[in-house]
């Protein structure tokens, strides 16, 4: 955490001393790598310079919580413990750290066709996209302690099961690719996850993150269009309690959505009505480029990385990790920006 700067704090009319800021980030740092272990072999060489890059980016932000998307999940967090280490070489401590099973890469229970081409076995036929288990998965590192047996797994929802899923269906409108595959299909591409985050004095924020399946590489059913969708939706529905206890204020949503609320392929409606819900509130970081966290070869740049806080906290600062340059570490890092927001802490 860091101390408020002065003027703000006058402009907030805080008091001078007492009042610190909590700095919460995401970053899809496109870490992830084309087999198993590769990405924990270029993190301990310490000579590629993705991860310089990416590491360097982080810590030139500081935060205290980062969610992360793009990174390769093991089942002893070996990967995600070595990049932890080399932001700590940076100067940035990160003791706390959540890394779960993510939906990328993991087999259905039996060999079916999930993706509708005809054949079984391939990347795209496992609950999320991923060549091996685990790949491009996402972890939340932080400064504070996390409230581990408070933590609530989302990734495990069938599609099918979310109220109201805009299921992909064949033109006759049987089930598309499917019965046998939306029996199984589970929602989260990637993962969503709440995890508490013990702030001083005892009180709690919960961290709501994950990563989007990308609305496009499909064909007219529109299944990652409609997933894409259902994605962003979950967390208004979890909002309503329609899928447990509704998680107590004050929270913050942090990820990759994946969608920009008015550029690009996508159903728009599912970010707009995020962004609209009066019990979150939108700080539209900017950079120099706007509000944009992504730059994409052919497709440009668009606004898909989030950080929205619940509407009763106060927002001191926001921002875009933008590169000034081709050189800069956040153009070599990634495509995407390391988005940020500053929130008063009482």
């Amino acid at each position: 955490m860091r101390p408020l700067a002065a003027g703000l704090l006058l402009t907030l009319a805080a008091a001078a001393g007492q009042t610190e800021t909590l700095r919460i980030a995401t970053f899809n740092t496109e870490l992830s790598r084309d087999g198993p272990g590769l990405l924990l072999r270029d993190i301990e060489r310490a000579t590629d310079p993705q991860v310089d890059a990416v590491a360097e980016v982080i810590a030139a932000v500081q935060p205290d919580v980062l969610a992360l998307q793009g990174i390769d999940w093991d089942f002893e967090g070996r990967a995600l413990a070595a990049l932890a280490g080399r932001l700590a070489d940076h100067g940035l401590s990160f003791p706390y750290r959540v890394a779960l099973q993510p939906n990328a890469g993991l087999p259905p229970p039996v060999p079916l066709d999930l993706d509708g081409d005809g054949r079984a076995g391939g990347p795209r036929d496992n609950q999320g996209f991923g060549r091996f288990r685990g790949q491009g998965g996402i972890a939340l590192l932080s400064r504070l302690p996390i409230g581990h047996e408070g933590v609530r797994d989302f990734s495990a929802l069938l599609w099918r099961d979310l109220p109201d899923a805009l299921l992909p269906q064949h033109p006759d409108g049987r089930p598309f690719p499917s019965p046998e595959a939306q029996a199984v299909q589970r929602l989260s591409s990637t993962g969503h996850w709440l995890v508490p985050v013990e702030l001083p004095g005892g009180r709690w924020l919960n961290v709501m993150t994950f990563h989007a399946a990308p609305p496009v590489f499909d064909g007219p059913e529109d299944r990652n269009g409609r997933r894409n969708h259902d994605e962003i939706r979950l967390w208004q529905l979890l909002l309503d309690g329609r899928l447990g206890p509704v998680p107590e204020a004050p929270f913050v949503i942090a990820g990759d959505a994946n969608l920009d609320p008015g550029q690009g392929e996508g159903r728009k409606q599912a970010i707009r009505s995020l962004l609209a819900d009066p019990r979150l509130q939108d700080p539209q970081p900017h950079s120099p480029q706007g509000t944009a966290t992504v730059a994409w070869q052919g497709v440009g740049q668009m606004r898909v990385d989030y950080v929205l806080p619940s509407a009763g906290l106060t927002v001191a600062g926001s921002g875009i990790a933008w590169p000034d340059g081709p050189d800069d570490a956040a153009a070599l890092a990634s495509r995407h920006r390391l988005v940020w927001v500053d929130l008063l802490l009482d």
